[in-house]
C-alpha cells in the first residue's frame, strides 16, 4: 500500500482515534484531568484528519481551513492537559490563539493562500506545542521517565512545525493544500502519525507513573495522621539505622499520649482524633532533616533520628511536650492533664532490629509513666547510662 496522502492520513485518523479511546478508559479509572485534555486532543485530531479527507471532493472549506482549525484546537488541548498535570495556571492571553485563525477567513483566495495558511497553521501548532514542552520542565526534582519523553517528544514535534512554517516563505517552494502538492506537507503528514503515536505513549507513561507514585504514597502513609504507618517505617528506617556510629549515633523517641483516654470519654473519638492531628503536625513541625516519625496505633508515636545528641534529644522532647501540653489544655477540660510522657534511646551501634529498638524505647516510655507522666526519660547507650530529665 503506498504512503500517499488520503492513506497516511487515514492512518493518522485511526492512531489519534485509538489513543483518544484509550486514554478516555484511563481517566475513567483514575479520574486525572490531563488524561481527560489529552484524550479530548487525539479525538480532535481524529475529527480533524477525518475532515482533511473531503478535499478530495472539493470541499475545501471543511477539508482545509476546520481541519487545519482542529490541528490547533487539539495541540491546545495537549497544552490544557499538560498545564493540569504540572499545576500550571495558563494566561487568557493563549486565548487569542483561535481569534488569529478565525481571521484566516478574510484573506483573499490568490495562489499565495496555501502559503499563509501553511504559515499560521504551523506558527499556532508550534506555540501551544513548544510552551506544553515548556511547562514540564524540572522544577527542582526529577521528572519521571514518561514526563521526560513527553517532553522531548513535543519539543521534537513544535520544533518541527517552527521550521514548516519556515518552509512557506521559502520562494519557489511548492505548496498546494487543496491537492496535497509539495515536499513539506508529504513530509508532514508521516511526522504527523508518528507524533501521535509517541505523545499518545508519553502522555500515557507519564499518568501512570504519576498514579504508581500515589497508590505508593497512600499506602505509606496514615490518613488520618499523615505520618508514615509502621510497615513503612520499617522499610526506610535500615537506611537511616545503617548510618549510625559513633561520630554518627542514632536516637529513638517513643511517645505516648498521657489521659487520652479522658478525651475520648468525655468528648467523643472524634474529639481523640483531631488531638492526635494536632500532635502529628507538631512532630512534622518540630522534625529535623532526614529524621522520620510515625504513628505506630493508639497514641503512640515514634521518632528516628539519625546524627543525633543528647542536647537534640532534650531539646525536641522538651518542645512537644510543652506546645502539645498548652494545645491540649486550651482544647479539653479534663480532671487530669493531658500531656505527653516519652521515652527516649541514644545508640551508637545500629540495632538488631527496629523492632528492637521500640522495645527499649517502650522500657524507658515505662519509666517515663512510672515517674509521674509528662516526662522524657532518656536512656544513653552510647555512654551506658540512664539518666532522667
Amino acid at each position: 500500500m503506498a504512503l500517499d496522502p488520503p492513506t497516511m492520513l487515514t492512518i493518522s485518523t485511526a492512531l489519534a482515534a485509538a489513543a483518544a479511546l484509550y486514554l478516555a478508559i484511563e481517566w475513567r479509572s483514575i479520574r486525572e484531568p490531563s488524561l481527560l485534555f489529552w484524550s479530548a486532543g487525539f479525538a480532535t485530531i481524529t475529527l480533524g484528519s477525518t475532515l482533511a479527507l473531503l478535499r478530495g471532493a472539493g470541499l475545501l472549506l471543511a477539508g482545509i481551513w476546520f481541519a487545519n482549525g482542529l490541528l490547533v484546537v487539539a495541540h491546545w488541548c495537549f497544552l490544557l492537559g499538560v498545564a493540569r498535570f504540572t499545576q500550571t495556571r495558563l494566561s487568557r492571553a493563549w486565548y487569542l490563539i483561535f481569534v488569529a485563525w478565525v481571521t484566516l477567513l478574510l484573506l483573499p483566495d490568490e495562489p499565495s493562500w496555501s502559503k499563509a495558511m501553511l504559515l499560521a497553521n504551523s506558527l499556532l501548532v508550534a506555540l501551544v506545542t513548544l510552551r506544553a514542552s515548556f511547562l514540564l520542565r524540572p522544577h527542582g526534582k526529577s521528572l519521571s521517565v514518561g514526563a521526560v519523553q513527553l517532553r522531548y517528544v513535543l519539543l521534537a514535534h513544535g520544533l518541527f512545525y517552527l521550521a514548516k512554517s519556515i518552509t512557506a516563505i521559502v520562494p519557489g517552494t511548492l505548496i498546494d493544500l487543496a491537492a496535497f502538492r509539495g515536499e513539506i506537507i508529504q513530509i508532514s503528514l508521516v511526522e504527523g502519525a508518528m507524533a501521535i503515536m509517541l505523545i499518545a505513549l508519553s502522555m500515557t507513561g507519564t499518568e501512570r507513573y504519576r498514579r504508581e507514585k500515589r497508590i505508593a504514597r497512600l499506602a505509606a502513609r496514615d490518613p488520618l495522621t499523615a505520618l508514615y504507618n509502621r510497615r513503612a517505617l520499617e522499610v526506610r528506617a535500615a537506611r537511616l539505622l545503617d548510618n549510625v556510629s559513633t561520630a554518627k549515633p542514632g536516637a529513638l523517641l517513643l511517645i505516648d499520649i498521657d489521659n487520652f483516654k479522658q478525651v475520648n470519654d468525655l468528648y467523643g473519638h472524634m474529639a481523640g482524633d483531631r488531638l492526635l492531628v494536632t500532635l502529628s503536625e507538631m512532630i512534622r513541625s518540630v522534625l529535623p532533616e532526614g529524621a522520620l516519625a510515625a504513628w505506630l496505633g493508639g497514641d503512640e508515636f515514634v521518632i528516628l533520628l539519625g546524627n543525633a545528641s543528647h542536647e537534640q534529644i532534650v531539646g525536641l522532647g522538651s518542645a512537644l511536650r510543652e506546645q502539645f501540653h498548652h494545645a491540649a489544655a486550651q482544647a479539653f477540660a479534663t480532671p487530669q492533664a493531658v500531656t505527653l510522657s516519652i521515652g527516649a534511646n541514644l545508640f551508637d551501634h545500629p540495632p538488631a532490629s527496629l523492632a528492637a529498638l521500640i522495645e527499649q524505647g517502650d522500657a524507658a516510655l515505662y519509666q517515663s509513666k512510672r515517674g509521674g507522666r509528662d516526662s522524657i526519660r532518656l536512656v544513653d547507650l552510647t555512654f551506658a547510662s540512664n539518666e532522667p530529665l
